[in-house]
């Protein structure tokens, strides 16, 4: 078993390595409450998170980023074999520290790990994912490097600063795509209310209320997702709608603009030869 601490700038980096070929059980607890991220490299140790008689386990954790909260009613239990090595990095901080962390790591520590920074239990789990190859390298940097003294502390800082760039990097994307996700679900929301209702469609502001966003919100992610603004698909919609009618349904010129909302023939036939190229008595 290798164990090295390093107090670097309010973190405490923790880094443990161990092989065996025997079962060996190596237990870790804080002796103060800390916010961490665990970087778990090569090996592919067994975890266990033991806390007020449960227990959190993860079997393969080559490759894996574990950010928690915990105190010192924690237990951290990694259960090594031949075949299951470890290989763990640990960047620790006290919760009295989290306003001396240097570069704003505060802020996104607080703005991506929220849950951690207002823990309602002894162990709180943040995100759990792979760590991407930029990562994995820097880790695999940390347990193979040969320097000593001051470069050695030289190297750890920046390391440390990569890592955690990347980290929150990772974590930013993750968020960005669940906006995304959950935008994108209201914008094909806003198309089918518009598809449902023709003739009576809701106005923009009344659109946006049922989706749950601002109209300026719904304006930008509708032509993004659409191409068009939203009433110009909508008149689109009309149109190719009223074209069907004429063509396939033989319903005259005013039942076709009617049953789209159209109150004018005049416009009704000008928006239909300018999309079409010719009259709606022309189809």
């Amino acid at each position: 078993m290798n164990r090295e601490i390093i107090d670097i700038s309010d973190y405490t980096i923790l880094l443990e390595e161990a092989s065996s070929d025997n079962n060996l059980i190596d237990s870790c607890f804080f002796d103060e409450p800390v916010i961490a991220i665990a970087f778990y490299g090569s090996g592919d140790v067994g975890l266990n998170v033991k806390f007020d008689g449960k227990t959190k386990e993860f079997h393969h954790t080559k490759g894996m980023v574990l950010s928690f909260y915990a105190d010192d009613k924690v237990e951290f239990e990694h259960h090594v074999s031949k075949l299951k090595s470890l290989q763990c990095l640990v960047i620790a901080t006290t919760v009295r520290n989290i306003d001396k962390l240097p570069n704003g790591e505060g802020q996104f520590l607080e703005q991506f790990l929220h849950p951690l920074m207002h823990p309602v239990d002894h162990y709180v789990e943040g995100p759990v994912f792979n760590m991407s190859p930029e990562m994995f390298l820097l880790v695999e940097q940390f347990f193979n490097n040969t320097f000593e003294g001051e470069i050695k502390m030289l190297f750890y800082r920046s390391h440390i600063t990569a890592l955690l760039s990347h980290y929150f990097g990772q974590l930013a994307k993750q968020q960005n795509a669940k906006l995304n996700t959950s935008q994108l679900e209201k914008i094909n929301l806003a198309q089918e209310i518009l598809l449902s209702d023709l003739e009576n469609p809701p106005s923009l502001t009344e659109l946006a209320h049922k989706i749950g966003t601002n109209t300026n919100t719904l304006k930008v992610e509708f032509k993004a997702q659409f191409g068009v603004p939203v009433f110009k698909y909508l008149q689109n919609e009309r149109l190719k709608k009223a074209y069907n009618l004429i063509k396939n349904e033989r319903k005259t010129i005013q039942e076709a603009a009617w049953a789209v909302g159209y109150d004018s023939l005049g416009s009704f036939s000008n928006a239909f030869e300018k999309k079409f190229g010719y009259r709606p008595s022309q189809a």
